[in-house]
């Protein structure tokens, strides 16, 4: 059986055109995790990226996980409500580009519908955005796979993004990939 997979990103190339999401209550927490702890990107790669069919690392070693999150390029967050694992997002850092991608990022499914899918992506850009202030303009990507959590944050903006009428946000639908 042949599936086809689109898949859509945004460039986001000013930090104005966030609209942020409402600060959670007392009981949620956003931590950077130590780069040698692989195992949280492993467990949150298989359980987010399940029902969106990410297989790419699935075949990884050990050995190609550690080398991944200690590379120095590489950053993990992860949201915590409150002592429990809820999501996580990645940045993975162009030194040579001056770019910065939101390459992961996602709530494991008892935690969707809780309004932290939009909490966390603003996170993330803002995130995204610090790290990068000294650099270009150019913006962090983010797969629409989060479409919902963006037509909340950009709001009335979305709309002119679909339109590509929107100077602050780039809609990129140029890769395709083919899964058997």
């Amino acid at each position: 059986m042949r599936e086809t997979i689109d898949r859509n990103f945004l460039e986001i190339k000013s930090i104005d055109a966030l609209i942020e999401s409402k600060p959670l209550k007392m009981g949620y927490s956003i931590n950077i995790i130590k780069s040698n702890d692989f195992q949280i990107n492993k467990f949150f790669y298989k359980n987010v990226g399940k029902k969106h069919k990410w297989t790419d690392r699935l075949i990884w070693s050990e050995q190609d996980w550690i080398k991944y999150s200690s590379n120095v390029k590489v950053e993990t967050y992860i949201l915590k409500v409150k002592e429990d694992l809820a999501g996580y997002f990645e940045l993975n850092f162009d030194l040579k580009l001056q770019e910065i991608e939101i390459a992961y990022f996602g709530l494991l499914e008892e935690y969707h519908n809780k309004k932290l899918g939009g909490y966390l992506l603003s996170f993330a850009i803002k995130k995204s955005f610090e790290k990068k202030k000294y650099k270009k303009s150019l913006g962090p990507y983010v797969y629409t796979r989060s479409q919902k959590c963006f037509k909340k944050l950009f709001s009335k903006r979305y709309e002119n993004f679909q339109k590509r009428e929107f100077s602050n946000l780039v809609y990129r639908r140029n890769l395709k990939n083919i899964f058997f």
